[in-house]
């Protein structure tokens, strides 16, 4: 139980990390906040939640990092009750609801804090959408891995 859980913990690391670099890569290129963990600290600011403008930050990285450790929970038990196979197929199936998923808790996160921030909205779900999946990817990819290397 141990093991799998830091399995999974190490595939969501790397995979949510694979996203985040995308998401800097888009900001980068289209100068915009595609930021997710930026964006998250700004949502912890509308909700007048009492914390330093760090420990802001700090949390809205472990919530982009805590997501992405759910998102490969609920992968490993698509998986591991063969609800879909391990395949590049369903790594992009997976992505494309994990996208769904994320544009729609995003358009519901700055609904509920009354967060506008100044950026193309339509630009930022189609990046989000290609970021989810570029997560599932890797996470597809290294939870195929690390079930090869299991003794």
């Amino acid at each position: 139980m141990l093991y799998t859980f830091l399995e999974l913990l190490l595939v969501s690391i790397a995979a949510t990390s694979a996203m985040t670099w995308f998401s800097y890569a888009m900001s980068q290129n289209f100068r915009e906040l595609y930021k997710e963990p930026v964006l998250l600290s700004y949502a912890i600011d509308k909700m007048k939640i009492d914390l330093s403008t760090q420990a802001k930050i700090n949390w809205g990285w472990i919530l982009h990092y805590a997501i992405g450790l759910c998102f490969v929970v609920g992968y490993h038990i698509i998986w591991v009750k063969d609800i879909a196979p391990i395949s590049p197929l369903s790594a992009l199936l997976l992505g494309a609801i994990s996208g769904v998923i994320g544009i729609i808790s995003w358009i519901i996160i700055f609904k509920m804090t009354h967060h506008q921030p100044p950026i193309d909205f339509r630009g930022y779900y189609i990046q989000l959408f290609f970021a989810h999946i570029i997560f599932a990817i890797i996470a597809t990819a290294l939870y195929a891995v690390m079930l090869n290397l299991q003794i």
